[in-house]
């Protein structure tokens, strides 16, 4: 028996059965350094999923381990009734990178948590629990969160504190949208919000919430400019918009730091998480101060913001704005574009590979019906665990292949991950490459 094996059966007897794990035969990551994780078996891994889009300058990056042992050797924790100057140092810096004009910083735990607040700031500012969503979201596992995400295989529950319209996103494979030039799908979207409003609401929406590139969704990118024929829109109205950047913040993109930039469009609320504590538990809320300072009540965050968090999540910021991650990102996600559309784009399974920077998404279909075909993804995703790399899935219908590796995945990384991705496509669909061919030619 493995390592795994006897820590799995020692999980499933205490941890509850919705607690999703990869893989036929789940793994314990125990190290990683940079791109690389290791198993408690020894197996090494490329790590292309990064912890779902969390280790974003890479595993024990020697800067950010020794901000995070330096405070922990002082003091972990004093909770927001005290001042934690890691705290302001590192809601400086975030105010600044924003964009948006007099900002400040409330911050959580985790994504959910960031979007709660979110939600919370908007419907009190609003006096409203009218919220717009897209279709196909995902904003977190908490109450509030489930219930803006429009994606059921992730909302257990329909019981909800809002009343929620949802939209019709950006998906340009499917939906009534599909196929459009960008100009219609971004003229019809705006369209469509504004029967939304008139139809299925009262008029006074507090905010739409949305992410400018669909995570969990499958990696699913809208027309540049849909959310800013959006915004138009909500601005006539008076309503709200947030950008959920918990996946697609931090220059993860490549070409902008924050998706909401491809959008000519400054948010009023934009919410945070996963890249930048790299790990940490770490999220918050940056936007207009006075959206921010619209709560009159007491409230305290009794984690948020901790020293430990804190420290640790400004190092690796300033490790990834120093090392300037973000054109690297571009750089090294165009290699893989290109090597992965020229070697499998091709292949009648695959009806789509898209995605921007380090954050591409591959869809598989069935190749007669063009079906979504959630069993060739698994069986993609385990072949590429047996080749040493690691990639998560996605999607609406569990059909898309998720890869997101650090941000500072070298050239060589990047080749060897995505020859070894190309080999586990050609696998799962019973065509093996031979030792020392190209896989391009199989």
């Amino acid at each position: 028996m493995s390592n795994s094996d006897e820590l799995l059966g020692r999980h499933r007897a205490v941890m509850p059965s919705w607690l999703r794990l990869l893989y036929k035969h789940p793994i314990e990551l125990v190290s990683g350094s940079g791109c690389w994780v290791t198993d408690s078996d020894g197996n090494d891994y490329l790590d292309f999923f990064g912890g779902i889009l969390t280790t974003m300058t890479g595993h024990a990056v020697p800067e950010v381990v020794d901000a995070i042992r330096s405070q922990a050797g002082r003091i972990l924790h004093s909770s927001t009734l005290y001042l934690i100057r890691p705290m302001v140092e590192l809601a400086e810096k975030i105010a600044s990178l924003s964009w948006i004009p007099d900002a400040k910083v409330f911050f959580v735990n985790s994504g959910s948590e960031a979007n709660d607040t979110a939600l919370m700031l908007c419907c009190a500012a609003r006096r409203s629990n009218q919220v717009l969503a897209m279709r196909n979201s995902y904003h977190g596992r908490s109450f509030a969160a489930m219930a803006v995400t429009g994606n059921s295989s992730w909302s257990s529950s329909s019981l909800s504190p809002f009343q929620v319209s949802y939209l019709h996103g950006g998906d340009r494979l499917r939906g009534p949208f599909a196929g459009l030039s960008d100009q219609d799908h971004c003229r019809l979207a705006a369209d469509d919000l504004r029967e939304t409003l008139d139809t299925t609401t009262a008029g006074d929406v507090a905010c739409l919430i949305a992410e400018p590139i669909q995570g969990v969704g499958g990696f699913v990118v809208p027309p540049d400019g849909l959310f800013g024929a959006l915004k138009e829109v909500l601005d006539e109205r008076g309503i709200l918009f947030v950008a959920d950047e918990v996946q697609t913040g931090w220059g993860r993109t490549g070409e902008h730091f924050w998706g909401y930039q491809a959008h000519s469009i400054t948010p009023d609320l934009i919410t945070f998480a996963k890249g930048l504590g790299n790990g940490l538990a770490m999220g918050g809320v940056v936007g207009r101060a006075d959206l921010i300072d619209s709560v009159h009540v007491n409230s305290i965050s009794t984690f948020g913001g901790n020293p430990l968090a804190s420290a640790g999540a400004l190092a690796n910021l300033e490790y990834l704005l120093s090392h300037d991650l973000q054109s690297n990102a571009q750089r090294v996600g165009n290699l893989i574009f290109e090597r992965l559309r020229s070697s499998v784009g091709h292949l009648p399974a695959i009806v789509d590979i898209r995605g921007k920077g380090l954050m591409i998404g591959v869809e598989l279909v069935e190749p007669s019906t063009h079906k979504p075909d959630p069993t060739a993804a698994t069986k993609v995703v385990e072949e590429a665990r047996a080749l040493g790399l690691l990639i998560g899935r996605g999607g609406l219908r569990g059909n898309v292949l998720r890869i997101a590796p650090p941000l500072s995945l070298n050239d060589t990384e990047a080749k060897e991950g995505t020859e070894r991705l190309i080999a586990a496509v050609h696998a799962a669909a019973g065509k093996r490459v031979t030792e020392g061919s190209d896989a391009a030619q199989v």
